[in-house]
């Protein structure tokens, strides 16, 4: 088995998904409040975050909340409060985006409070809890997820139980060449990311769709010794459409950030059955900083 600082960032999710939790009944004057229209940002896995909780937040009936990777926020638009992720604080689009967003209501998740992008928001919350020394990003994600969660009004103690479960959960066979990743609505943005954990870990080749759209043209690369991988509820007869090309379908009955957590673990095992430091992948940092 392998033994890795994401290892241990994985494990701890249920206990920072609390701490998250927590921490949001004090931020309720720096988070949106119902009726702004809101914008988040970031990039790479944090876009990802940004996407699953604007639908999250719209769902709630919160307002309007628009995601966009950090280099294509559109900034002839107006919002009351734009939201920027940033593990680090250190990634060159976040801070050249709050830059151009002095003077407006901006806000900095972070896990590191005093990083440059700090210096450039109106107000930082800072995550520090959940920091991580993998370069491989997963449980500031989630805990960030979880404390944007709680802001909406959801009830996070259920879901670290959830995670706990998926601690548990027995990996798909690891003797495969491929994995689709699907979801519905807020969890199109967690299949994307499971993806990017796959192929960020383990050099392998994902991809995700939103689970409807996976029909339309995605499932002809389906075949004997891939899987689709369903986080969340699938549209009803996917299953049989996949287990007809001879693929196999994998879904749990669970919420999807805490399918996500099982999605992370077959990430890392992939990693580690093929030889690679799951910590430290080919060609990635902890954060992009552009010259």
């Amino acid at each position: 088995m392998s033994s890795t600082h994401v290892d241990a960032e994985i494990a701890s999710q249920p206990d920072t998904w609390l701490a998250a939790a927590r921490l949001a009944p004090s931020l309720a004057d720096v988070l949106p409040a119902p009726g702004e229209r809101v914008a988040v940002v970031g990039c790479g896995t944090s876009w990802f975050v940004a996407m699953a909780y604007a639908v999250l937040r719209e769902q709630a009936g919160h307002g309007v909340t628009d995601a966009f990777a950090g280099s294509e926020y559109p900034t002839s638009r107006a919002y009351d409060r734009v939201l920027a992720i940033s593990r680090s604080g250190t990634t060159t689009e976040v801070i050249e985006l709050l830059d151009q967003l002095r003077g407006q209501r901006t806000v900095l998740l972070t896990a590191v409070p005093d990083a440059p992008a700090a210096a450039a928001a109106a107000s930082v919350v800072g995550l520090a809890f959940a920091d991580e020394q993998s370069v491989v990003q997963t449980r500031f994600a989630t805990s960030t997820l979880a404390l944007l969660r709680a802001h909406t009004g959801e009830v996070v103690g259920p879901l670290a139980d959830q995670a706990r479960r998926a601690l548990e959960t027995p990996l798909p066979d690891l003797d495969v060449d491929q994995c689709t990743f699907v979801g519905r609505g807020w969890a199109v943005g967690l299949a994307a990311e499971a993806a990017l954990k796959t192929r960020e870990a383990a050099q392998f080749w994902a991809e995700s769709y939103p689970a409807m759209d996976y029909r339309h043209g995605p499932i002809a690369i389906a075949q004997p010794g891939r899987l689709v991988w369903s986080l969340g509820p699938a549209p009803e007869g996917l299953d049989d459409d996949v287990a007809t090309t001879g693929a196999t379908f994998v879904q749990h009955d669970l919420d999807p950030m805490a399918g996500l957590v099982v999605a992370q673990r077959f990430a890392v095992a992939l990693a580690t059955s093929r030889g690679l430091d799951p910590d430290r992948p080919r060609s990635l940092t902890r954060s992009v900083i552009l010259a």
